[in-house]
């Protein structure tokens, strides 16, 4: 509600660009006023982009590049998508000048309109993302996600703003997050520190009994690359501030888009690492028609639909960058320098310098390209892009060899088609009755067609809810042979050891040692006193050779403010659950007196707890994995965007009734066996499943029927 407040007072000051203005005398000089504020703040934002990139260039490119530059790599924009954070920040940046230099000229204006279609033109917010031509009759999506939805063809589409189910709060009603200004308060109480409410709620110390019975370790990793399909919200640049970011990264200096996580005095990590952790703020976007509010919007880079994009990119130039054009059998490019024992790699990114080849400088393996920028972030998230990438090439080879006549482009987009079915079809049979438990059927009721008047946008809210997974991470990867017991010399490795660690993949033992270890081994399991492990807390994109790392926990509860998110209890009320108001009430909720007094000594009220924070303290609901605020968030996100998807796999029209019944037979254990060299795999490969007696020959597991693609041109 505080934009609201604001709104007309920011529209007055910026009157001066209303159109009425243009029927004076002094329009042209107000006119080129405006267009002289818009060149000098693209001036100022470009110099910092450009800036930052060659911070970091040099960063990597030196002996010891530190765990903030690692991070820095992996939440760099690229192409159309730092275009369009780059233009939203000229358009907050001219916002601020006009404000500044109105309120210096002393201007009484009492009329609050205002063009602001025409300021947007003139700092050039319609430029970005490029207007796609939709084709109406094509049975593929686009790259970009665009065209899915006839009546608004950007719907869901990559490079704009996330939705919001509930209007943003900031500080200020326009961007500053919740606990920018010192002394402020958030409905009467000070907000904690985001590392302090890690300290003392999500942290522990035992790794004994963190284990889920129940789940594989395959469990987890699913939700990444869920979460990797969906949405993605790159840092931006700093841009206005008075700072240079190497103030901010090394001395603290709140300004900008700078908002350090601030250490605790006695925190541990203020010896080894100083008075914070850098954080800099998500990337945002230009105001879209029509314009009811001027607040702060992240981006999302990515397409909204489960449609593998993280296979294949939600740009056209990374797409044509990924395949192999040399070659007419619509192929993924592959690694042409190595192999995983005849089966092929991802292809190394060519850029230089790369964070992968200074984990471990005399092995000299880059980071892999893939269609999502993080795939080398860990090395079970590359392992997941190489079963892709195959996948993808063996799909085509088969569509091949059923019809000759197709050319490169057909094998490729019925490929894409078929393994986008696939992801869709894990998530919804197999992954979110898990997570959603007994609530599955009251969230996500069954499918009954396309609606286009569903929204599938990403929201800003589910951003942070489908982080419940960061607490199923364990503190260690296992390696197992081809009798799922400990391979090699070092068979199990600590987590933090495996951020960009793409040489342990490539040089010592490839994929299937790993793919076994997700089979076999346990996800961590969420619970109210073990949360997050302190390889995650502590140490991740921690250097081999440093001391010190990032707190995973303390970065999503900074981000939330960083977005503008509301609290806990508005978002219960959104979700028609009670609202808690006291701590015994709280206490109910959570089914956890202790840890209601822990957080309202921490928050002060259960308003203004932290929506990721309230989120993960709830208990589990019946049969799943996550409490009740979360079913309902992620619910109600995963029926929008399947319900808001016209290629959705049960849309009839998008598949034959035959192919939709061959597709129903997918399993992630099919994938395993078709694209690696394993050859016992459990038939549900996200069941805790102790080898030898859940495991199966892969003769046993339904393979997927190609026969209903023969074309009937054969």
């Amino acid at each position: 509600m505080r934009v609201l407040f604001q709104l007309p007072a920011l529209l007055a000051s910026l009157a001066l660009f209303q159109s009425a203005e243009y029927a004076t005398n002094a329009q042209p000089a107000r006119a080129a006023a405006v267009a002289y504020t818009v060149s000098q703040a693209k001036v100022q934002v470009n110099k910092a982009f450009l800036d930052s990139r060659t911070r970091l260039k040099m960063a990597l490119s030196s002996e010891a590049p530190s765990t903030r530059h690692l991070s820095q790599y992996l939440k760099h924009a690229k192409g159309w998508t730092r275009m369009a954070i780059r233009l939203g920040q000229v358009w907050e940046e001219v916002l601020k000048r006009l404000r500044h230099s109105m309120s210096l000229a002393n201007v009484n204006i009492t009329d609050p309109s205002l063009d602001l279609a025409s300021l947007c033109r003139e700092v050039g917010c319609g430029s970005v993302p490029a207007v796609v031509q939709c084709h109406q009759k094509s049975p593929y999506r686009t790259i970009t996600g665009d065209c899915n939805n006839r009546r608004n063809p950007a719907l869901g589409a990559a490079n704009r703003a996330l939705a919001r189910w509930l209007p943003a709060e900031y500080e200020d009603g326009l961007s500053l997050p919740f606990g920018w200004t010192p002394g402020k308060t958030r409905n009467g109480f000070p907000l904690p520190l985001a590392r302090e409410v890690s300290n003392q709620v999500v942290s522990y110390l035992s790794e004994e009994g963190v284990l889920d019975q129940n789940r594989s370790l395959l469990f987890m990793q699913w939700g990444q690359i869920v979460d990797h399909d969906m949405d993605f919200a790159p840092d931006t640049e700093l841009g206005s501030s008075e700072y240079s970011k190497a103030q901010c990264e090394e001395r603290c200096l709140q300004g900008g888009n700078c908002f350090p996580i601030m250490l605790p005095p006695q925190d541990p990590k203020v010896k080894t690492q100083g008075k914070c952790m850098p954080f800099f703020r998500a990337g945002f976007v230009c105001p879209t028609p029509p314009y009811q509010s001027l607040a702060r919007e992240q981006i999302n880079a990515l397409t909204s639909f489960l449609d593998a994009s993280f296979v294949y990119g939600s740009e056209p130039s990374l797409a044509h960058r990924l395949r192999n054009l040399s070659s007419p059998l619509g192929l993924m490019a592959i690694n042409q320098d190595i192999s995983d024992h005849g089966l092929p790699y991802l292809p190394f990114d060519t850029k230089k310098p790369s964070p992968c080849e200074f984990i471990n400088t005399t092995a000299h393996v880059p980071c892999f390209l893939a269609g999502d920028s993080r795939a080398s972030e860990h090395i079970l998230l590359a392992t997941s892009h190489t079963l892709f990438l195959r996948e993808h090439n063996r799909l085509a080879g088969q569509l091949k060899k059923l019809n000759p006549q197709w050319d490169g482009e057909k094998l490729y987009q019925e490929a894409r088609k078929i393994l986008g079915a696939f992801v869709q079809i894990i998530t919804f049979r197999d992954y979110l009755p898990i997570v959603l438990g007994e609530e599955m059927r009251k969230w996500i009721p069954p499918y009954q067609g396309y609606n286009e008047s569903v929204d599938p946008r990403i929201s800003n809210v589910f951003t942070f809810a489908l982080r419940f997974g960061h607490l199923e991470v364990p503190s260690s990867v296992s390696r197992l042979d081809e009798n799922y017991q400990p391979w090699g010399p070092e068979p199990e490795l600590p987590l933090h050891t495996l951020f960009f660690n793409t040489w342990r993949m490539v040089t010592d033992g490839g994929i299937d040692p790993l793919v076994r270890g997700l089979l076999a081994k346990r996800s961590k399991l969420m619970s109210q006193n073990k949360m997050m492990t302190g390889e995650l807390r502590n140490k991740l994109f921690q250097p081999t050779h440093k001391i010190h790392g990032f707190d995973l926990a303390a970065i999503n509860i900074q981000r939330t403010r960083d977005h503008g998110q509301p609290g806990y209890n508005s978002w219960r009320g959104f979700c028609d659950l009670s609202q808690p108001r006291t701590k015994e009430e709280l206490g109910a909720v959570l089914e956890n007196p202790g840890l209601a007094e822990k957080l309202l000594e921490l928050y002060g009220t259960p308003a203004n707890i932290d929506i990721w924070t309230g989120g993960i303290a709830e208990p589990l609901v019946s049969g799943g994995r996550v409490g009740s605020l979360l079913a309902c968030l992620l619910g109600k996100q995963f029926q929008q965007t399947r319900d808001g998807d016209r290629f959705w796999w049960e849309n009839p029209g998008v598949f034959t009734e035959e192919q939709r019944n061959s597709l129903k037979k997918v399993s992630f254990s099919r994938l395993v066996c078709d694209n690696t060299h394993i050859t016992k795999v459990p038939r549900d490969a996200f069941q805790a499943n102790t080898y030898p007696q859940d495991f199966v020959d892969c003769s046993a597991i339904d393979e997927l029927d190609l026969s209903p693609w023969v074309s009937v041109e054969n």
